[in-house]
């Protein structure tokens, strides 16, 4: 949930340098000017939710605007932890080429007033909702300031578009479910439900990413974003009211502080499980993505253990389902890094020369300018074995299907399928390791990803007579017997469930081992005397001939809270069992542009 476009490509780094970003040097002058712009700082008092706040906001208008040659508008905000000191080449880069700008700092951030609310579309959709009617001419910001120089659909009815990425990329939608006038979104590097994305379940009865059953605790994620927006009050300082909470919870709304120390605690009974899911989904795309009619351009990364390509798919294929115009790109970077060279970078305005850039510059001259712009394929995704994205008319189906043999092979026919039993268990301590936010934060390397003999099982394929190429999320179908687990996953507490991790290893000729991304599929079993299906995160990713895939289940992850107890798991393979590995594959050459 981080600041600006260009700092999304480290871990939490890049949020916590958004937030540490210095002043915007325009802010000094009531009015700063360029050869080709405008800024001006403004304030809004706006009403969300039960009260009124103060937002604080830089108005970006280009020399060549004015009532008689008005100009579509971009709106715009920061991600979490940034203000608009650290969103501001939005404004720049849409100033730049012609669009009126208006970049907010987000309720609770930089010098606007509230709560962190998450993006809750009764709070931070409706504050956005109110600089909406300042673009329309309707209402003037505190100092008397209008805008009557923004393209108007109707009196009352602005030609807007937003962009932003993670927490500002959520807030897009939130916005666009309670004020139809936003005429198009492009949200980056953002999520589909809070409650998958910070405590994953990859299998259970599912709605896009959503199970029915308390996913597994992403510990080092959650907490460091806590840690940032309750330093809010130190980082950002400031007299409002609004935006202090309690001694025990400072700077969020009451139900995140609940919801924090809830997956802290370790123990899920089920009424307050229950309660902290409904709300982090109240607050997510998930719960109101039906009343989102802007058509919408969705960019997520790769390289990403926040909010991964899962999250995006779930978005995509619900707008794409009630008829929402939509389309859909896999860029490299994303909260994890993954950054290469030609990448979207808002801050160096490269719009015209990066593909994702191109894309958005079409996306609003077709709804914003209306112009009669080819707006790309309906998806694409970067991919590093060939030049240029690749590029499809959907996301690609499960097309491969792969069979767990009991000697730990991984087979490609079901008659390959040997008898076979093999057991792990899990220790007290993390076994199994994907990612440290640790190590990115003291600038540091991380290491290699690893598991621990005797708390794992892998199944290996023969190597590979051609390069497969992946794109999309796996799926795995297991049967697990864990007769300790048994007695216990029934006691009206999710913690005695039983939790693994699966993950699919790249496997070199000289034995070295790669996990695409370092990305895991966290697994918290609703019932382990019948078989599950578990959804891995999705990937784009060659698997080079002479390489071998490695399909893994680990009963920890250093990134994550694991099992409360020891639970040994047997895992039987015969002929006709269940045990599959799945896989998007595309054909070799597929198109791209």
């Amino acid at each position: 949930m981080s600041g600006a476009v260009s700092r999304f490509r480290k871990p939490l780094a890049l949020a916590a340098g958004a937030a540490l970003a210095a002043p915007l040097a325009l802010a000094g002058p009531a009015q700063a000017e360029t050869a080709q712009y405008t800024v001006t700082p403004l304030k809004f008092t706006v009403r969300a939710g039960d009260r009124s706040y103060t937002v604080d906001a830089d108005l970006y208008r280009p020399a060549s605007v004015d009532a008689a040659h008005p100009a579509p508008a971009v709106l715009a905000t920061n991600g979490f932890g940034g203000s608009k000191s650290s969103t501001d080449g939005i404004g720049k880069a849409f100033a730049a080429r012609g669009y009126v700008g208006l970049v907010y700092s987000g309720l609770g951030f930089g010098k606007s007033g509230c709560l962190i609310t998450l993006d809750d579309p009764a709070v931070d959709g409706k504050a956005a909702s109110g600089l909406l009617d300042f673009l329309a001419g309707s209402r003037a910001a505190d100092d008397g300031t209008k805008a009557d120089y923004v393209t108007q659909d109707r009196a009352g009815d602005p030609r807007v578009g937003m962009i932003g990425g993670s927490y500002g990329g959520a807030v897009q939608m939130a916005t666009a479910a309670v004020d139809h006038r936003v005429d198009a979104l492009v949200p980056l590097i953002t999520w589909n439900d809070l409650g998958y994305a910070l405590a994953p379940n990859n299998t259970g009865a599912r709605q896009g990413v959503s199970s029915d059953t308390p996913g597994v605790f992403k510990w080092q994620w959650t907490n460091a974003f806590y840690l940032l927006g309750e330093g809010q009050t130190l980082l950002n300082a400031s007299l409002d009211p609004s935006r202090f909470g309690s001694l025990t919870c400072l700077h969020f709304a009451a139900q995140a502080c609940e919801t924090i120390r809830l997956l802290n605690s370790g123990r899920y009974p089920k009424s307050e499980t229950d309660e902290m899911l409904a709300y982090a989904r109240s607050v997510s795309p998930v719960s109101y993505l039906d009343r989102v009619e802007a058509p919408t351009l969705l960019v997520q990364g790769q390289s990403d253990s926040l909010f991964n390509l899962n999250e995006a798919i779930a978005t995509y294929k619900t707008l794409k389902a009630q008829g929402t115009t939509t389309k859909m790109i896999w860029q490299s970077s994303g909260h994890s890094g993954g950054q290469v060279p030609g990448e979207l970078n808002l801050e160096e305005g490269n719009l015209e020369s990066s593909y994702v850039g191109q894309r958005v510059l079409a996306w609003f001259d077709r709804y914003l300018q209306e112009k009669h712009t080819d707006t790309g394929p309906a998806f694409a995704y970067y991919r590093d074995w060939q030049s240029g994205y690749g590029t499809a008319g959907s996301v690609p189906a499960l097309s491969r299907t792969m069979y767990l043999s009991g000697d730990g092979k991984l087979v490609d026919n079901r008659s390959k399928v040997v008898r076979g039993s093999r057991q792990y268990s899990n220790w007290l301590v993390p076994t199994s390791h994907s990612e440290s936010l640790l190590a990115g934060l003291i600038g540091r390397p991380d290491r290699a990803p690893y598991d621990t003999k005797g708390t794992y099982l892998g199944w290996t394929s023969a190597p590979l007579t051609a390069p497969v190429d992946v794109v999309g999320a796996p799926k795995a179908t297991l049967k697990v017997v864990s007769p300790k687990t048994e007695r216990v996953q029934h006691s009206g507490d999710a913690s005695d469930k039983l939790v693994l991790f699966a993950k699919v290893y790249d496997v070199a000729p000289d034995g070295s081992q790669k996990l695409v991304n370092r990305l895991v599929s966290p697994v918290r079993v609703p019932d382990v005397t019948r078989p599950f299906t578990v959804e891995l995160p999705g990937i784009v990713h060659r698997y080079e001939a002479g390489h071998r895939l490695r399909f893994v289940i680990a009963a920890s992850d250093t990134a994550y809270f694991g099992n409360r107890g020891i639970k040994p798991v047997t895992v039987v393979s015969a002929p006709g069992d269940t045990g599959v590995l799945e896989l998007p594959v595309v054909p070799a050459g597929a198109p791209g542009r």
